[in-house]
């Protein structure tokens, strides 16, 4: 093993236990710096300098990888060199005077409230797996989950008579998540008819297997629910979180309850939402206005 893949190891290690990241992140903080690495030969860390990183960024341009992933590979690799200065393995961060992309402001994929419906009731509740379609579904629109945070609720994660269940978010942070009356009535159906498996591991949701549903379950299964009835538009298991967040701020909830409803760290991140609030403002206006 090389220096830099000491290095390397050590710094995903410390992700790991410090900074407390899940699976998911250290793996492709592992693969995005691999990647750097790879295109440079391994050089020992204290002979990456800033140039190296931009011919880098320039090769990502030429593979043709979009400004976000430029963006995720450069945060990982600043993290990386941020980690090695801290314990004194070099003595400054190459990365930290490389500008970032600039990332087109994308609007988030969203439906509106018939198309919600539509989809929620979708799964037939004559079979198990259609009870667990539909309580999945209730629950992703109910607490504005991420598909992560969903598949990750265990069984006493869920309290039906309070209408919570905890959600593990970004980082294994922890929330309460609230739970309206349709989730809880699908929750307790599902519960009540779920075989038990050994496998499952105390997970809710679980696949045809007896082990806990992944994210790509998830979103397998809602690809299936939005064929079935033939909804226009992409949708994801994030465009139902998105969804929840729309709806909640066309309704009047305040912006920063929202917040705290889906787990953002700051309230920048959710202000994207608030473009929908703007809509019902104009239709409010040239509604109301005579000379609109």
């Amino acid at each position: 093993m090389t220096d830099v893949d000491r290095f390397l190891e050590k710094f995903l290690k410390y992700m790991e236990i410090e900074k407390n990241s899940s699976h998911h992140t250290v793996t492709n903080y592992r693969r995005d710096i691999e990647d750097l690495l790879c295109f440079l030969g391994s050089p020992p860390p204290g002979d990456i300098g800033h140039l190296d990183i931009r011919r880098f960024l320039a090769e990502l341009k030429n593979r043709k990888n979009s400004k976000r992933t430029a963006v995720r590979k450069l945060a990982a690799i600043r993290s990386f060199f941020k980690f090695l200065v801290k314990e004194k393995y070099i003595r400054t961060n190459p990365a930290q005077s490389v500008f970032t992309p600039k990332l087109d402001k994308k609007l988030p994929v969203f439906m509106d409230i018939s198309e919600v419906t539509a989809l929620v009731t979708a799964p037939l509740k004559s079979t198990i797996s259609g009870l667990r379609d539909r309580a999945m579904l209730e629950v992703l629109y109910s607490t504005g989950a991420r598909v992560s945070e969903l598949v990750g609720i265990n069984t006493g994660d869920i309290d039906l008579i309070g209408g919570v269940v905890k959600l593990r978010g970004k980082g294994r942070k922890e929330r309460i998540a609230l739970l309206g009356g349709a989730a809880q009535r699908a929750l307790r159906e599902y519960l009540e008819n779920k075989r038990f498996s050994p496998k499952g591991g105390g997970a809710v949701f679980l696949n045809k297997n007896g082990t806990r549903l992944s994210d790509r379950g998830v979103r397998r299964m809602i690809d299936k629910y939005v064929g079935k009835i033939s909804m226009l538009q992409k949708v994801s298991p994030h465009s139902v979180r998105h969804s929840f967040a729309t709806h909640l701020l066309n309704n009047g909830a305040d912006l920063r309850s929202v917040q705290e409803l889906l787990g953002h760290k700051n309230l920048s991140t959710t202000q994207i939402y608030t473009h929908m609030g703007d809509q019902r403002i104009k239709e409010i206006y040239f509604a109301a206005h005579p000379r609109a």
